[in-house]
């Protein structure tokens, strides 16, 4: 194993930073457990002269659970369901996906 990879582990191990979560692949199917880091950035947004602040819902999940994440996956923490939306995006060293969610 790679220092990167052991360092995602424990990242992905600390329960300040990550928690429990169910991946369903095309949002149905058997639920995976997965260890997920949920953030929730203020993305700003220009749209003509105007400037928009808005909410966003970001998920980092390790490839090494989810060896295929796409479009239309569901994620959920703690009661809640998330829709992963658009293409997620994979690190350089392949071992965390990011994916943009919409959600409750």
């Amino acid at each position: 194993m790679s220092p990167f990879a052991e360092a995602i582990d424990d990242l992905f191990a600390d329960p300040n930073l990550a928690r429990d979560g169910l991946w369903r692949a095309g949002g149905s199917g058997a639920p995976v457990p997965v260890r997920v880091v949920l953030r929730r950035p203020d993305r700003v947004v220009g749209w003509g002269e105007t400037r928009l602040h808005a909410p966003t819902a970001l998920a980092d999940l390790r490839m090494a659970e989810v060896p295929l994440l796409s479009a239309g996956d569901t994620i959920e923490v703690a009661g809640e369901t998330w829709i992963v939306q658009g293409e997620p995006l994979g690190d350089a060293e392949r071992l965390v996906w990011t994916a943009e969610l919409r959600g409750p």
